[in-house]
């Protein structure tokens, strides 16, 4: 079997099940260690590039998308968020005073931080600035798209906020957030979560732990034989 194997993942920052299956995936990694050495790197995929800064109403939106009633969309949402708590990731509020209204957020500037911290840090430290974005909307309500909230996120989590900030601002990176968009339309990854994994193995969807270790275990060993 491969000693090592290297994973792409293209996921959004508020799609609700990429935040469950990147929890389970890590959870799955984390039970093959001294095993395979598994490298993750975290692709852009904006569920909603067209969002308007002033965000969505997350129920509203789905409503309309679905052409289901608030009520149904809310009972959509507790499923999920009931998959979240068995995947180890609760979505319910954890911040202060009253819950606010859930909002989708555009992504794209989080995604931009994503790629320009997989350019100056180890790929384990995107995948815990993008642990702490999902943390930050799904869990504490935050406004992902909102400049100062991304850079404290990037604060908190080790980088250097004037690079951050500098990296924001920098219209290449918006580039390398279309130009791998544009990859995953051109290999018809149309859902996320996706993981890639040596290039050429596709993973779709929120699946247990252990699957997800299945999988990653007969890939390392076909990959060992090829």
């Amino acid at each position: 079997m491969a000693d090592d194997i290297t994973v792409d993942v293209w996921s959004d920052v508020v799609c609700p099940w990429c935040a469950i299956g990147t929890a389970q995936f890590l959870s799955a990694v984390e039970s093959l260690k001294g095993e395979l050495d598994v490298t993750i790197r975290f692709m852009p995929f904006e569920l909603n590039p067209g969002m308007p800064p002033e965000g969505h109403n997350q129920i509203d939106l789905l409503a309309k998308a679905y052409n289901k009633s608030p009520a149904d969309v809310l009972q959509m949402r507790r499923h999920v968020e009931q998959a979240g708590e068995e995947a180890g990731f609760p979505m319910t509020w954890q911040g202060e005073g009253e819950e606010p209204v859930l909002m989708v957020w555009n992504s794209h500037d989080a995604h931009k931080l994503l790629r320009w911290a997989l350019t100056v840090a180890e790929p384990a430290r995107q995948v815990a600035l993008k642990q702490a974005l999902f943390r930050a909307y799904f869990q504490l309500r935050q406004n992902i798209s909102d400049r100062a909230v991304l850079l404290d996120i990037a604060e908190a989590q080790g980088f250097d906020r004037a690079a951050a900030a500098e990296a924001l601002d920098d219209p290449a990176l918006s580039e390398a957030v279309r130009l791998e968009e544009q990859r995953a339309a051109q290999n018809q990854i149309t859902s996320v979560p996706t993981m890639v994994v040596a290039n050429k193995y596709i993973l779709q969807g929120a699946s247990p732990p252990e699957q997800y270790a299945q999988a990653l275990v007969k890939i390392a060993s076909m990959e060992a034989m090829a």
